[in-house]
């Protein structure tokens, strides 16, 4: 007998459904109530353990019960939902929402991947910090253009100081983290011999995406949210779109791909072909993305660097 477990995550709780028995119980969402939840459900050995993803607070809980050896899965909240909406749940609190979890997963069965190490996860938030300290300095300059009074122009100077000192010591803390993995040391140099990829989408690429040369081109699309889904009904035909996947992923793909139509000789005539062809040139620089991803995919599969040819 399959025994599912949905977990429903919040800043303070996990809510807990045992399926096909309808067990449920809540512990705390700290140190002491993940040690309880990873002793009570290795105990019954599940086929799959389903968590939403929350924004980071299901983190501990994901680390904690993947290093125990058990079977976990992190879900999307909105297909979550979805499903909730199909079954005609409107009701939403916290023990019904990890039932609800526990059948989506029993009905969709969603393919069980390797979840990210504690390096990785490091790694990841290295990355993302990057990320926040360099918006800060975006937002400072943009009001330093504005800033009238010199008291006002004197703090925003001493502020950008302090964030450029910080970003130059997260920059030497990922090049040290990079160091201590051949794996990663290889990836990176691989990766960066794409004109287009600098250390930062190469880094992002490695933390982000873990999975990458594991998966075949569709597959990897997919995950990104760079697989186009179409809209029609009888002889109608709706646009295609590009959604869900990893949002930050697309992002850092987004900018190396306006940089490789610049420098990438490969890439510059694939969008230009698409370009004069009739396509927009949105949809060009995101089908150009997608190619990018293919190449980096199949680079990182095959361990040789880029060829031109």
């Amino acid at each position: 007998m399959e025994i599912i477990v949905g977990i429903d995550v919040s800043k303070d709780r996990l809510d807990v459904h045992i399926a096909p028995s309808a067990e449920a119980f809540w512990l705390g969402n700290d140190h002491a109530g993940v040690e309880d939840l990873v002793r009570r459900l290795a105990a019954l050995s599940p086929t799959a353990i389903g968590l939403e993803a929350t924004g980071g607070f299901e983190n501990l809980a994901v680390a904690a019960l993947a290093g125990a050896g058990l079977a976990i899965v992190v879900v999307n909240p909105a297909q979550v939902r979805a499903y909730a909406n199909a079954l005609g749940k409107r009701a939403k609190t916290d023990p019904l929402d990890a039932a609800v979890i526990a059948a989506f997963v029993a009905a969709t069965k969603p393919e069980l991947r390797p979840l990210r190490d504690a390096e990785t996860r490091t790694l990841a938030d290295l990355v993302a910090r990057r990320r926040q300290i360099v918006q800060m300095i975006v937002a400072e300059e943009n009001r330093a253009r504005t800033v009238t009074a010199k008291q006002a122009h004197k703090s925003i100077k001493r502020l950008l100081a302090a964030l450029r000192r910080e970003l130059a010591s997260l920059d030497a803390d990922m090049d040290d983290h990079i160091r201590k993995s051949p794996v990663w040391r290889v990836r990176e140099k691989l990766l960066s011999s794409v004109p287009g990829i600098g250390p930062v989408v190469a880094r992002t690429m490695i933390a982000e995406m873990s999975e990458l040369g594991s998966l075949d081109r569709r597959q990897i699309a997919a995950l990104a949210g760079l697989a186009p889904w179409t809209r029609q009904s009888g002889k109608w035909r709706g646009k295609s779109f590009i959604g869900g996947g990893r949002s930050r992923v697309r992002a850092v793909l987004f900018m190396a791909a306006l940089v490789a139509i610049r420098h990438n000789p490969v890439l510059k005539a694939f969008r230009d072909r698409l370009v004069e062809a009739g396509k927009p040139k949105i949809v060009a620089v995101v089908a150009t993305m997608r190619k990018l991803l293919t190449i980096l995919n199949a680079m990182i599969r095959d361990q040789k660097p880029w060829q031109a040819a």
